[in-house]
């Protein structure tokens, strides 16, 4: 699969805008079939945890389909929250036994803040599979599927197979937070700040501060210059860039295909 543009959304999501040929001709059976080999963790309903699927698509780390030893530490910044019973309650009986959950829960009130309850949870399941490695328990796995259902992406099924279904275009701005829709530059994916998006009024901001200055410097010039783009002086600068390189590898990628085609017909 070629041609693949990943798109923040603008508040929380990420959009892969896929535009390769052959993958545009699938049908909804197909892209459905697709969704469900990648889904790992379904959404569940509000104040629930998500059900766990049964995907064969890859996994973080080699994770296993119900809890064997080998996955790799997804976070170090796993919540595990307090409060009502559908919120520490949830956290701790993903895959955690009554002889754990039971103590966790009297204890968990008693921690500060959620880096303690989280360290208090991964310390205890540690702990059984040091305990089943030895042939004395069981092992639990419950701080593994803690980081699955918080940490591993939801795929949305219903926009992945769906042809006609609307979907937010690059740059276009969420009507929530106001931040702009921006492609990603995977090359560059871990220094990448979703709060720090320009905003609809941090561009506008930009763009009187840009005119202003324009308007001093060309007070003293007397020869016509070319016109810098707008966009070129605001914070959306490399956002652009990134997806005119996009298209850019794009049309390389079709001129050869049509070269190639053309060869094997033998059109000069």
């Amino acid at each position: 699969m070629r041609h693949r543009l990943w798109v923040y959304s603008g508040r929380r999501g990420v959009h892969c805008w896929v535009c390769d040929d052959a993958v545009r001709k699938w049908s909804p059976a197909l892209r459905a079939a697709a969704v469900e080999y990648l889904t790992l963790v379904k959404v569940g309903h509000p104040g629930r945890p998500g059900e766990l699927g049964q995907g064969a698509g890859p996994r973080p780390g080699g994770y296993p389909s119900r809890g064997g030893p080998a996955v790799r530490r997804a976070g170090s910044g796993g919540r595990v929250r307090t409060g009502g019973e559908g919120s520490a309650a949830s956290a701790i009986s993903l895959d955690c036994r009554a002889q754990h959950r039971e103590p966790l829960r009297g204890e968990f009130p008693k921690k500060r803040d959620s880096a303690q309850r989280w360290e208090l949870l991964k310390g205890r399941m540690e702990r059984t599979r040091r305990s089943a490695a030895a042939g004395r328990s069981a092992p639990c796995y419950a701080d593994w599927e803690v980081m699955l259902q918080y940490c591993f992406p939801r795929l949305d099924i219903n926009v992945s197979k769906g042809v006609g279904h609307l979907l937010k275009s690059p740059f276009s701005v969420h009507p929530k937070t106001g931040r702009i829709s921006v492609p990603l530059d995977l090359q560059r994916l871990d220094q990448f700040d979703p709060f720090a998006v320009p905003t609809i009024s941090s561009l506008c901001h930009e763009l009187d501060t840009a005119g202003s200055d324009g308007e001093q410097e060309d007070g003293g010039e007397t020869e016509p210059k070319r016109r810098v783009r707008d966009y070129k002086r605001t914070s959306l600068a490399p956002y652009v860039r990134v997806l005119e390189q996009f298209v850019e590898e794009m049309e390389r990628a079709r001129r050869g295909e049509r070269l190639r085609r053309s060869d094997l017909q033998g059109e000069f």
